[in-house]
């Protein structure tokens, strides 16, 4: 099956960074700032979500690298805003770009890629 998209496809979308999304609160820090952890999951959230109106009914994909920069603390009450970049499609491999900005400017940048599946058949090699 061949999958089809348009070659710089885009897709946002924000957050509001409340207590829960900190490095305190993830175990990942000591701090009160927006979690790299989480900076990274709105990212590849943001990634998933450029393409997905584009599959066929039964299809997703799944994550399978991610290299992130986590390049500026932003604190709680802050919206938070990731941007995915479709750069490159290899058959069922998808390239992205992904960035993350704060109100004052870049907090992150990276790559992602991640592969076209069929869910069902996808969970079917899962099962143990």
């Amino acid at each position: 099956m061949e999958f089809n998209f348009d070659k710089d496809l885009k897709f946002s979308m924000e957050i509001t960074v409340k207590n829960e999304d900190t490095a305190n609160s993830y175990g990942s820090g000591d701090l009160d700032v927006y979690a790299t952890p989480g900076m990274t999951a709105l990212m590849e959230n943001a990634a998933r979500n450029c393409v997905l109106k584009g599959l066929p009914d039964g299809f997703t994909t799944v994550g399978t690298e991610i290299s992130v920069k986590h390049i500026k603390a932003t604190p709680i009450g802050v919206v938070v805003r990731a941007e995915a970049l479709l750069e490159k499609v290899e058959g069922k491999k998808l390239f992205f770009k992904i960035e993350a900005y704060d109100d004052l400017g870049k907090i992150g940048q990276g790559t992602h890629t991640r592969y076209i599946v069929n869910a069902e058949d996808f969970l079917k090699r899962t099962v143990r």
